[in-house]
């Protein structure tokens, strides 16, 4: 099954994600800083959206922005432009938290990388594959990924933390 969605409102989930996260770091008492790198050729290319600066040190923070917890599933991208190769941020992220937000319900799933990463490895095959389109101009994009129940991976992915911003 594919769904297709709007670069307005892919752009607009990642923005409303980043901007709640950013918030709720800065009210952390650990926190010294957070820099928001999303625009940063480096950065992007390693798929790293925040730096947060705490008392411990750098910890480096990709932010996934989604809508849809009604399904109580993670959406894990294995393909970001079909189209193009580009592999999933999941798969090539260098974060060592991915943090996957839903806007709707303000839930923040901080999923540790690259243990959640190697865990899905081994196991996607039993999770359902489903893509999305997006259009851009006269093309499209195609991105693929896994639909993974959030159960499943707070129950055999140590260290996943749940928060509610």
């Amino acid at each position: 099954m594919t769904y297709a969605y709007s670069m307005d409102d892919v752009v607009q989930v990642a923005k409303q994600a980043a901007c709640d996260i950013e918030a709720w770091l800065w009210a952390k008492p650990e926190t010294i800083s957070v820099t928001n790198v999303e625009n940063e050729l480096d950065y992007q290319r390693r798929d790293i959206d925040l730096i947060w600066t705490t008392q411990a040190g750098k910890i480096l923070v990709e932010v996934k922005g989604d809508r849809w917890n009604q399904t109580k599933n993670f959406f894990f991208e294995t393909h970001s432009n079909l189209e193009k190769g580009t592999p999933g941020c999941f798969i090539y992220t260098e974060a060592h938290f991915v943090f996957y937000y839903f806007i709707n319900s303000r839930q923040l799933y901080r999923l540790p990388m690259p243990k959640t990463r190697e865990w899905f490895l081994i196991t996607m095959r039993r999770f359902r594959e489903r893509s999305t389109i997006t259009p851009v101009g006269s093309n499209h994009y195609t991105t693929v990924g896994r639909l993974v129940p959030i159960t499943t991976v707070m129950l055999e992915v140590p260290g996943v933390k749940i928060e509610y911003l």
